[in-house]
């Protein structure tokens, strides 16, 4: 997979953003992530206070380096005074948000419904 665009789903759901990546993460790289964050904080400068879910279900661990493209969309949803959420981590992944503390910056749902409702307020 070479093209930013198909590497991640993205769908609106009300006013919110939802970006599901697509395929193995791992097998991700790094210049590819780095378009991907380019373009997903093209996305999210186009809206005022965006609300981001990043839909995790088939993500079943990641790297580094993905790990840095949740960041930088975490940093464009912040500057844009928005909100940043994900859904459907698994346990590994959660784990690894813990020993990193990242799920004190972002809330974590069980589901993309939860994220959505929590959200969407």
């Amino acid at each position: 997979m070479g093209v930013a665009s198909d590497a991640f789903r993205i769908e609106m759901s009300g006013g919110t953003i939802v970006i599901a990546p697509v395929g193995d993460v791992n097998m991700f790289s790094a210049e590819l992530l780095a378009e991907a964050a380019d373009m997903m904080t093209e996305l999210i400068e186009g809206h005022e206070s965006p609300m981001l879910v990043i839909d995790l279900s088939g993500v079943p661990s990641c790297g580094s380096v993905f790990m840095s493209f949740l960041l930088r969309c975490h940093k464009a949803v912040k500057s844009r005074s928005g909100e940043m959420v994900l859904s459907g981590a698994s346990q590994m992944l959660r784990e690894l948000l813990s020993l990193t503390r990242l799920d004190t910056v972002w809330a974590l749902y069980q589901t993309r419904e939860e994220a959505l409702d929590a959200v969407d307020g």
